[in-house]
């Protein structure tokens, strides 16, 4: 028998805030799933979104369970049953993947239905009818899926055949415009909320290249390996060696601490410079290649020097480039 307490999709963005608040207002009872990714476009370190999520559920006395997208989901992205949008992107794939963990917690939860802050129209890829059906139907949760900020577009779900959702409270919000989850917000009393729309990087096209070449030339790609994805400048060798170069203090701290067995470690002795790091089994010489892109990307700051220090196996020595990498060769090599 279905109840009165669903699963909400809290992002911690305006647009699943609204949706939970306006839930909460029918009496609802909420518990929040949130979904961290490597691939969030937060600028800060750390689980920005899943403390804006908590913050929200925090504020609205909600539990609130996080789950991280795993290595599992990687293989989605490798190979979307529904393709891609305009980069790597598998939107419909990713909101299967969500709202398939989101049925099972919801059957954990003793929940009857899921709630989300989608609006018809606002992402072209995932956000229109037939693929709110597909998601739907792929993850078995035909007719419990309540969006309540763009219900009036849709069929009403069971929650509100079922008289559980007042179907006359939920709104017709629709199209890419943020105007009316602003104005709703002020009317409803929410304040601190971040950004109206988060966002994917998957969806960037220079990043996406960078995802395309790792998953074409590794088959166990580590969450290191993502990470990483997300610093410096990035060259390809062949398909077994990349060399990844800081681009500030912040990148040069990263890649030393993202350092793997079988990587190599570049730092300039003497001088200020980048951090270079070799992923992969480094033949000879790829240390003096790598180390004359550190001497490039140093630029006057290397003072004429050339000695950098390699780490590798746990231990440091150091060489000597003799110039500074050509820019027509980094241009073959950039991803």
């Amino acid at each position: 028998m279905m109840n009165k307490k669903a699963v909400a999709l809290l992002s911690g963005g305006l647009d699943s805030t609204l949706a939970v608040k306006l839930m909460l207002e029918q009496g609802i009872e909420i518990v929040a799933l949130n979904f961290t990714s490597t691939f969030c476009t937060c600028s800060c370190r750390g689980s920005v979104c899943s403390n804006e999520a908590a913050r929200v559920a925090n504020e609205f006395g909600v539990p609130i369970k996080v789950l991280q997208k795993g290595l599992d989901y990687i293989e989605i992205v490798r190979n979307p049953k529904y393709g891609y949008g305009q980069g790597m992107n598998p939107c419909v794939d990713c909101r299967i993947y969500m709202h398939t963990f989101a049925k099972k917690y919801m059957e954990e939860s003793g929940s009857s239905f899921i709630i989300t802050g989608e609006v018809l129209g606002q992402r072209p890829m995932s956000q229109r009818r037939d693929a709110f059906r597909t998601i739907e139907k792929e993850s078995g949760l035909e007719g419990l899926i309540v969006r309540p900020l763009c219900a009036k577009h849709l069929e009403p779900t069971i929650p509100e055949k079922l008289g559980i959702i007042d179907r006359e409270k939920l709104l017709a919000m629709d199209g890419r415009s943020r105007k009316p989850q602003i104005a709703l917000a002020e009317e409803l009393d929410i304040e601190n909320y971040p950004c109206p729309s988060g966002g994917c990087l998957l969806t960037d096209k220079i990043f996406s290249k960078r995802v395309k070449d790792l998953l074409d030339n590794k088959k166990d790609v580590t969450m290191k390996d993502l990470q990483l994805l997300k610093v410096g400048r990035h060259f390809r060798l062949n398909r077994e060696i990349k060399i990844v170069i800081g681009r500030d203090e912040a990148d040069n701290k990263r890649l030393r601490n993202l350092v793997q067995t079988d990587d190599a470690l570049i730092e300039p002795l003497g001088f200020v410079g980048p951090t270079g790091l070799i992923c992969g089994l480094s033949r000879n010489g790829t240390h003096l290649l790598a180390g004359s892109i550190v001497l490039r990307y140093a630029g006057g700051k290397a003072q004429g020097k050339k000695r950098l220090s390699l780490f590798k196996d746990g231990e440091t020595t150091a060489f000597e480039v003799d110039s500074p990498a050509e820019d027509e060769l980094l241009k073959g090599m950039i991803i």
